[in-house]
């Protein structure tokens, strides 16, 4: 796969991305688990099939510490043992943020079981997050960009 716009070189695509990963940047400062935020990205991009940021995201899973275990499991968190309820409750909420015409928006029941394990900050953050990575992978794959390492 060839990139279809050279996102390193294009003036418009450093205006666009800076923001955005400034934003991510910032996101580092809430108290929302470094872990968390990584599972989030890491489903997201599952969902979307964005390669590039999977690579992205499992790796820097690992080098937070995540077991291999969780990586693995993580397309079949709802049958697996490995997740807690706060990080269910946010995978819950991912994949509600990730497919949103599919549900009609954020059902309410999914809503107030993040609610249960987070603060309004950590909510803010964890919807950011989603947000964020969505963007990210949408912008990727619709410019196919390249895995990392390749």
């Amino acid at each position: 796969m060839h990139p279809r716009i050279d996102l390193a070189r294009s003036e418009t695509a450093n205006k666009l991305t800076g923001p955005m990963l400034t934003a991510n940047k910032n996101l580092e400062g809430t108290n929302l688990p470094p872990t968390t935020m990584e599972l989030v990205k890491i489903r997201a991009s599952q969902i979307n099939g964005c390669a590039r940021c999977l690579e992205i995201h499992t790796s820097a899973a690992t080098k937070l510490g995540m077991p291999a275990e969780k990586l693995h499991l993580l397309a079949g968190w709802r049958d697996a043992t490995v997740f807690s309820e706060p990080e269910r409750a946010a995978l819950e909420m991912t994949e509600a943020g990730t497919r949103l015409a599919d549900a009609g928006g954020i059902p309410d029941d999914v809503w107030a079981h993040a609610a249960k394990h987070y603060d309004d900050e950590q909510m803010t953050a964890l919807v950011a997050q989603i947000a964020l990575i969505n963007a990210f992978n949408r912008v990727n794959i619709m410019t196919q960009q390249p895995n990392v390492n390749r």
